[in-house]
């Protein structure tokens, strides 16, 4: 890439391109050739910008007060309350209702929990709070007892899941 400073007559070819309607690209590419120089497609819009043969362009945010076409602003009554959220966001939400079994848990801590033990959680919401389990008799083929079972379970899926054959298929690539 040349250096910052443009002759005179490389200014005066990138006016008569960019009069023609050609790209920066283009222009960049026939000043290139006519010169032996190497600027880039950017160094032409700069130096296009630095003759002032295009205006920078600026984004501005829209504006909040509609202009009517009279040139006249309309000011609403009242002030216009930006990124707040819906007023149905405001009400209170109702409280969730908690499934709920009814069993007394043993609270065994993990190194005295037999294998055949229920493992549903107890504590450790609070910091140094001990975890520990239920411990009643677990249901065959799951890690919980029976209510707890029914707990972790979706509502309606049924009582024990059996997953059927996996079926592979090779497909070639696209």
């Amino acid at each position: 890439m040349e250096p910052g400073h443009w002759p005179s007559e490389h200014s005066d070819a990138l006016r008569d391109y960019f009069l023609k309607g050609m790209s920066y690209a283009e222009i960049g590419r026939q000043i290139n050739a006519r010169f032996g120089t190497a600027y880039t497609r950017n160094a032409v819009v700069g130096r296009a910008k630095r003759l002032g043969l295009i205006a920078p362009v600026r984004t501005t945010s829209p504006s909040i007060v509609p202009v009517l076409p009279s040139g006249a602003c309309f000011l609403p009554h009242r002030p216009a309350l930006l990124n707040l959220p819906p007023k149905s966001a405001m009400k209170p939400a109702a409280p969730v209702k908690l499934r709920c079994v009814g069993v007394q848990p043993r609270l065994v801590p993990l190194v005295k929990l037999a294998s055949e033990d229920c493992r549903y959680p107890y504590g450790g919401d609070k910091d140094g709070e001990e975890i520990t389990f239920c411990g009643h008799p677990r249901e065959p083929g799951s890690s919980y007892c029976t209510p707890h079972a029914r707990l972790t379970r979706r509502a309606g899926a049924g009582s024990a899941r059996v997953a059927g054959p996996v079926v592979l298929r090779l497909v070639s690539a696209a």
